[in-house]
């Protein structure tokens, strides 16, 4: 059993969820996906930056990838003309497949790839940017209230700021203790878990007349270059595990002194509901006051 599962059985409790011996492996499933990344994910990851942020260039902008996991959003940021582009994870295998991924793709760029979590007060202290993109990390920090309010302290005015959190559903309990649950599963349990959760994709797939194999052939070019397996692990592991509506989001953005300029909420539902999992609202906001004293 893994160090980290040993830990988190031995003293559920106690364990402190912002540390990556808490966590599920993100690193480990990332350097995974990294290692069969090609152009054309790479070139629809590019293409997803790009329409989130709803700029065609990021050139003279300096571009901070918090929870950077493979490092193909980083490098979409340099693709996009980033003229300075920091990556953070707090997984050690995600620094490293980042490092790995830039340096065969983006051989010559200076990209600053750091061992650091966005609870490190030296990082929300020292530095700021123009755009701060997070995508489906806050929400596993462990604190994500915290973890968004310290990364949207690093935007500076008139800056964007770019993250996908969990949409919050009923099922959002039942789903904590899955995760918690899987993180801590032996391999066997976990692909049980995955071909059941699969199984039931397929079922509804062919209940409601569409292809699984077509479904798996486009899922890169609607979800910015990544892969479903891959996304499947993740999901079933994501844990810690927080989940927040889109009208909480907002509030906390205004707040701390933010503007809403676009947001892709799941509407649909069988997301509203949860049942196979919510995935991710995305929203962009524009930093245009200072963030109010005392926020943290």
């Amino acid at each position: 059993m893994p160090a980290r599962s040993r830990l988190a059985t031995m003293v559920p409790h106690m364990a402190d969820l912002t540390a990556v011996e808490s966590h599920f492996e993100f690193g480990r499933n990332w350097r995974s996906f990294a290692a069969s990344l090609s152009g054309p994910e790479i070139d629809d990851a590019t293409d997803g930056l790009r329409k989130l942020l709803g700029i065609d260039s990021l050139a003279d902008r300096s571009f901070l990838d918090i929870g950077c996991g493979s490092g193909i959003h980083a490098l979409a940021a340099l693709r996009l003309g980033a003229r300075n582009v920091v990556a953070l994870d707090i997984d050690p295998d995600s620094v490293d497949t980042t490092q790995q991924l830039l340096a065969r793709h983006a051989p010559g760029h200076a990209v600053d790839v750091r061992l650091a979590s966005v609870f490190d007060t030296q990082v929300v202290t020292h530095s700021s940017f123009d755009a701060v993109y997070s995508w489906g990390v806050l929400h596993h920090t462990g604190r994500m209230h915290e973890a968004l309010r310290r990364a949207a302290a690093l935007v500076r005015p008139g800056g964007m700021f770019a993250f996908a959190l969990y949409r919050k559903t009923w099922c959002c309990a039942l789903w904590k203790l899955e995760k918690r649950w899987y993180r801590d599963a032996g391999e066997r349990s976990r692909r049980h878990a995955r071909s059941t959760y699969l199984n039931v994709v397929k079922l509804g797939m062919l209940l409601t007349g569409r292809s699984y194999r077509d479904y798996l052939a486009q899922y890169p070019g609607k979800n910015r270059g990544m892969d479903f397996l891959h996304d499947v692990h993740d999901w079933l592991g994501g844990f810690p595990y927080e989940s927040i509506s889109p009208k909480e989001v907002d509030t906390v953005m205004h707040t701390l002194g933010f503007e809403l300029i676009r947001r892709n909420v799941r509407t649909d539902m069988l997301s509203r509901s949860g049942i196979l999992g919510s995935g991710c609202d995305e929203y962009v906001y524009r930093r245009v006051g200072p963030e109010p004293s005392g926020a943290t």
